[in-house]
């Protein structure tokens, strides 16, 4: 079996260069790359591996960045230190995701896992890295967690934590606070579903952008139409709109 690492921490990549020894002295390392660079120009001149142990964290970037420049067809066990959430992706789309420091019986476990992908079938093109570095990116986002509102002549700032709501009247967009305060802001709505977390708030209709913080209850109507009671209260009734009433539903659920 031949195997390529990725890493650019000299004493982890020893560490698993050992760990693969030991765990079968027939496998070959063929490299330790420690950058996009090296690895591009790498498979520029090589056959390809048959599995790949790499790091996310190499010296000049996130190495989501190889799927960019080259087309990688092999099986890939993740090894780092990154965020928990991000650790289903990584196991929907490769052989498994260990986090640093990289622990013998786990990594042993992630080969046995390879070993057995490889006597069902063929593990090549099993996985779609894309998906899963657009996965990362969206999960790596920064979200907004401050806007700048006007009050009178007065410019000031209101953290996100500090929101209740937004909603736009005509072509004004405004913020309503938990305590029930509203302040004018410099966006539409189309623009904070961009820079809003999507886990925290949720465009329902046409007129309003609302944070799950603030909804008291939601009623169901006839033709299964959605009424939003939201804290603070508005002046209307608020109605999510029909067409996004079961992604509304599934927002809700988590």
């Amino acid at each position: 079996m031949r195997i390529l690492l990725l890493e650019d921490e000299e004493l982890s990549a020893k560490k698993v260069e050992k760990l693969l020894k030991n765990y079968n002295a027939e496998w070959q390392l063929l490299d330790t790359l420690e950058s996009i660079e090296q690895t591009v120009s790498w498979f520029k001149s090589n056959t390809a591996p048959d599995l790949i142990l790499m790091d996310i964290h190499l010296s000049d970037g996130l190495s989501f960045r190889l799927f960019e420049k080259i087309k990688i067809e092999v099986p890939i066990i993740f090894i780092t230190a990154f965020d928990q959430y991000a650790i289903q992706a990584f196991k929907t789309n490769s052989i498994d995701y260990l986090l640093k420091p990289v622990d013998k019986v786990e990594l042993y476990a992630a080969f046995d896992k390879f070993s057995e992908t490889m006597a069902r079938n063929n593990a090549n093109d099993m996985y779609d890295y894309s998906l899963l570095a657009e996965d990362i990116q969206k999960l790596s986002k920064k979200y907004k967690n401050r806007f700048l509102v006007k009050y009178g002549d007065t410019i000031l700032f209101k953290n996100i934590d500090e929101v209740a709501y937004f909603y736009a009247d005509e072509k004004v967009v405004y913020i309503v606070t938990k305590e029930s305060k509203k302040f004018l802001v410099d966006y539409k709505l189309e623009d904070l579903e961009e820079i809003l977390d999507p886990h925290v708030f949720y465009r329902i209709n046409r007129k309003f952008v609302i944070k799950i913080e603030a909804i008291q209850k939601v009623k169901t109507l006839f033709n299964s139409r959605l009424q939003v009671f939201l804290s603070p209260g508005f002046e209307s009734e608020i109605y999510v709109s029909r067409e996004k009433s079961q992604s509304f539903k599934t927002w809700l659920d988590g």
